[in-house]
């Protein structure tokens, strides 16, 4: 992690108790923040290079990115909403009429999907900073109907890092009711050796249902309460979100459930089933509010006057494996990885960098689904990650 005093953090006293406040973001130019524009120009370009022609890599597409308290970037590209369905025919979109089509703009809201586990992540650290939740604690513990995870002693640490060896999904989007949903997650035993990285969803929906259990309060109301509020990032919550970016025509055999094309409700079928919210996916964000988001990491846990965590804690969720976070991982995150950059991406097109080695932060939001969901690629996000590392002065 950079020095609090470099990333611009400055004591200040409330009550009698020192504080320490973070600057908050503002535009200014690349040099203010320095940074290359020569390489931020590319970054741009690229940008609406990738939501440009018939077939694009996402319909539309918001990133921002800085350097300190500063966004040298923000632009949007593209279409929130570009098709009315997906034709299995053409493999192709069917375009909306000119006039019905909307352009993305810095202000739209997106379906963040897996991003969501790093407010989970965030929103647990916390538990663990009050002393409220053990990190080496057994889910069994807080959970103990929850037979399988009790039965192999999966624990707190466990369900952070990836290594509670649960597979990746349940079809809980099949199950007729919330009794049939929940009974298949508490039987649910690991199918690989607990220890071993096995990257599932089922972790954040148990980690959801450890904090619910330990709090009292549900997991919405602990990412605002705890999060957001205190922030100021009004544009984030679980959905349903009006005049968010459509994702998918989700309809079966591309998908597993048919709901058709889907703006302002969680494309996860899963999240879906559980209601919306859920420890995996479900929110709903703007490029401005995660760049806050990445902005309070970067500076030990504060923004303003606001501190949702501190600088331990912040350091214990970015240090390598990592908790929630992904850490050096050139994938998604190109030459910005290697020296202790954390960040996630999302199956709808999202994806968020922060990197304290440099001060630097870079937030995508796309939606590389709409109209239907394709191979996942990355290398648009690692090339435009690579962009902000080159322009690195």
């Amino acid at each position: 992690m950079p020095s609090l005093e470099r990333a611009g953090v400055r004591p200040h006293w409330v009550g009698g108790r020192r504080q320490l406040s973070a600057p908050r973001l503002r535009a200014d130019t690349p040099e203010r923040a320095g940074l290359d524009p020569a390489a931020l120009a590319h970054l741009v370009g690229e940008v609406h290079a990738l939501t440009a022609g018939d077939r694009p890599w996402a319909a539309g597409a918001v990133v921002l990115a800085g350097r300190g308290p500063v966004i040298a970037v923000a632009e949007a590209a593209g279409w929130a909403v570009r098709y009315s369905r997906y034709d299995p025919q053409t493999d192709a979109g069917v375009e909306l009429p000119p006039a019905a089509q909307v352009p993305a703009a810095l202000t739209t809201p997106f379906d963040l999907a897996s991003l969501t586990k790093l407010f989970t992540a965030v929103a647990a650290v916390q538990q663990i900073e009050r002393r409220t939740l053990g990190m080496d604690a057994r889910v069994g513990d807080y959970l103990p109907e929850f037979r399988g995870a009790a039965r192999h002693g999966i624990t707190v640490r466990q369900l952070l890092t990836h290594t509670s060896g649960l597979r990746p999904e349940l079809p809980l989007y099949d199950c007729p009711d919330d009794t049939a949903r929940m009974a298949m997650l508490r039987a649910e035993a690991p199918s690989s050796a607990p220890g071993e990285y096995r990257y599932s969803d089922l972790n954040m929906i148990l980690l959801q249902l450890v904090l619910e259990r330990v709090t009292g309060r549900t997991l919405d109301v602990l990412v605002r309460d705890g999060i957001t509020r205190p922030l100021g990032m009004t544009t984030t919550a679980f959905g349903p979100c009006p005049g968010a970016a459509a994702t998918e025509d989700q309809r079966r055999p591309w998908a597993k459930a048919d709901r058709g094309m889907l703006r302002g409700v969680v494309h996860d079928e899963n999240a879906w089933a559980l209601g919306g919210v859920a420890g995996h996916a479900g929110l709903f964000s703007t490029a401005h509010d995660l760049a806050v988001f990445c902005r309070t990491l970067l500076a030990g846990g504060s923004y303003g006057p606001a501190r949702i965590l501190g600088p331990d804690f912040v350091e214990l969720l970015l240090t390598p494996p990592g908790l929630g976070f992904a850490v050096d991982q050139p994938w998604f995150m190109g030459a910005l990885a290697g020296r202790g950059a954390a960040g996630h991406t999302g199956f709808t097109g999202t994806s968020l960098v922060l990197d304290p080695a440099t001060d630097t932060f870079l937030v995508l939001l796309a939606n590389t689904v709409h109209p239907r969901r394709r191979p996942p690629d990355s290398g648009p996000r690692a090339a435009l990650a690579t962009h902000l590392a080159r322009a690195v002065v």
